[in-house]
């Protein structure tokens, strides 16, 4: 499969709140330029929030931006010294600027992941679909906080991309997830991935967690929507619990009193996949996890819509407008 000169991408030329700013615009395709380079034709790319905050500044980038965090696609040129990959190879991967139709990595990127020859386009899609987020519900019940049989566990967002898998995964782990979201329908969702207790995000959330725990508390509250619900996962925490916090949707916490953690000897974190799958190593554990739990049926994914790659504008604006459950994908031309 030649590399034409151009290719089409989805970017930003500056950071803006608001989608209307991201364009569907044509620049150079990489080309293989160095010995251990690779070229992907992506074929599906995965949508998530975290573009988002880089379209808004809440993490730093450089602008213009070119969105994309994880994609599947085919290997459709390699320099002379790459040994593990060949033309035709089928490979999912988690990378910057993967909104796009050719990315070029080295065959010393970690985060690569070959695939069966036999991977149809709709293995392919599920794999755009599943790396990040899957990673991230993996990697946050083992790194950030150690869940065991019997914990309650709080989640947020709970029938969102990051929400099923992590209350599938959780569950299965042996947790009584306490799911939270924001309609009757979404709560169906969460109970069907195993949540134990459901609850709407208007409700009285720790008095509602108290009142299942029996005053106790969650061991951990397990929290991706940030400034709206930061309070009450703190209220809802007992003694020696864990606040993970993963997550912006609604905005940046703002700045809290370290002093507030010794009224119940609370502990916070807040994670990053990247920085959980940074050596070969954790790449591959965590990979195989996440490969064993979907052999196993442990987890799945629900694809909830696939945009064409020209319509990213819409499928984010779908997504921080809480319209959906499930993943978005989009779908390279």
């Amino acid at each position: 499969m030649p590399i034409t000169k151009t290719q089409k991408v989805s970017l930003s030329r500056q950071a803006s709140d608001s989608p209307e700013g991201i364009e569907y615009a044509e620049v150079e395709s990489p080309q293989v330029t160095g010995p251990h380079d690779i070229i992907i034709k992506n074929k599906y790319a995965g949508v998530n929030f975290i573009d988002a905050y880089f379209r808004k500044g809440v993490y730093p980038t450089e602008f213009p931006h070119i969105f994309g965090r994880e994609a599947a696609g085919v290997v459709v040129a390699v320099g002379d010294a790459v040994t593990d990959y060949k033309v035709g190879d089928k490979v999912a991967y988690i990378a910057a600027q993967a909104f796009a139709q050719y990315k070029k990595l080295t065959d010393k990127t970690v985060q690569i992941k070959k695939l069966p020859e036999d991977t149809t386009d709709e293995g392919l899609k599920k794999w755009a679909a599943i790396l990040l987020q899957g990673l991230t519900a993996i990697t946050l019940p083992i790194e950030s906080y150690e869940v065991q049989k019997g914990d309650f566990i709080l989640i947020w967002a709970a029938a969102g991309g990051v929400g099923q898998i992590l209350t599938q995964f959780t569950s299965s782990l042996g947790a009584r997830v306490i799911a939270i979201a924001s309609s009757d329908e979404k709560l169906q969702i969460a109970k069907k991935n195993g949540a134990e207790f459901l609850l709407r995000a208007d409700e009285d959330i720790p008095a509602k967690v108290a009142e299942i725990t029996q005053g106790e508390g969650v061991r951990a509250s397990f929290d991706s929507v940030g400034k709206d619900s930061f309070e009450a996962s703190f209220e809802s925490i007992g003694r020696k619990g864990t606040l993970v916090s993963y997550g912006n949707a609604s905005g940046v916490v703002p700045p809290f009193s370290l002093g507030r953690l010794g009224t119940k000897n609370l502990k916070i974190t807040r994670s990053l996949l990247f920085n959980s799958v940074q050596t070969k190593e954790e790449w591959n554990k965590y990979t195989e996890i996440l490969e064993d739990a979907l052999s196993n049926k442990v987890i799945d994914t629900t694809i909830y819509k696939t945009y064409p790659l020209s319509e990213y504008a819409q499928a984010t604006s779908d997504l921080e407008g809480r319209k959906t459950t499930g993943k978005l994908v989009l779908e390279i031309p």
